[in-house]
């Protein structure tokens, strides 16, 4: 079975992503229980912020919920595949096509454009590069820097970097958008503009998850999840 066939032919129709008694345990000594028992859903079209304290375990969800990570226990359905039935070639595949992700740190590489960063997020959805550099430019318009595609990283502010990390995640059309303390490097006005990005893209259809520490950024978001001691509160 290739790693495309293995995400073909969801099982479960929603919600977009489901975990059920998810638990992560580091064999530190003595273990170190990350998550413990988690059972979430959200559904298509959720603009959501997960909140807690550092230690709280949401860094570690996130790791889960975007299939960078494997549970020790429990399921995670995503897009009505079951991702802890999936080998890693399985689940490379469905972060590729399904997920876009913006880190507190941006993650370009210094050496290329804008365009040429945002186009290499989409390497391995076997987009010819010609398309790549088209949807690239178009994600760029959306963001607002049309006209800084041609401009390295060293050219453009903290926040104009940010917004072409969220250009990075959403070119390629993900089914959801994971956002790891996506304005916690910024000032407030960059952060403010990075944060009406990644609501324009929610308002172009795309599930948007952010992660973050900050309680009144959380209250900016549709629906809160509260995580502490490696467990959902609220």
């Amino acid at each position: 079975m290739t790693a495309a066939t293995e995400i073909l032919a969801p099982i479960r129709p929603d919600p977009l992503l489901s975990l059920r008694g998810v638990s992560k345990i580091y064999p530190t000594k003595p273990p170190l229980a990350a998550l413990r028992g988690v059972d979430l859903d959200i559904a298509r079209g959720e603009f959501v912020a997960v909140v807690g304290p550092s230690g709280s375990g949401k860094t570690t969800l996130l790791s889960l919920m975007g299939l960078l990570d494997t549970p020790t226990e429990g399921e995670i359905w995503i897009n009505g595949v079951n991702a802890a039935a999936l080998s890693e070639a399985g689940r490379s595949r469905a972060r590729s096509d399904q997920i876009g992700f913006v880190f507190q740190q941006f993650y370009l590489l210094p050496a290329l454009t804008a365009r040429d960063n945002v186009a290499s997020g989409m390497l391995y959805q076997g987009i010819p590069a010609s398309q790549r550099r088209s949807k690239a430019d178009f994600a760029l318009e959306r963001v607002g820097l049309a006209a800084r595609a041609s401009h390295r990283p060293g050219e453009l502010s903290g926040g104009e970097q940010q917004r072409v990390a969220i250009a990075r995640a959403i070119a390629g059309d993900p089914a959801i958008v994971f956002a790891d303390e996506p304005t916690g490097a910024l000032d407030q006005a960059s952060g403010r503009m990075v944060l009406d990005c990644l609501k324009s893209a929610h308002d172009a259809g795309a599930t948007v998850v952010v992660i973050t520490h900050d309680i009144n950024l959380a209250g900016l978001f549709e629906r809160q999840i509260h995580v502490l001691d490696g467990e959902v509160t609220e």
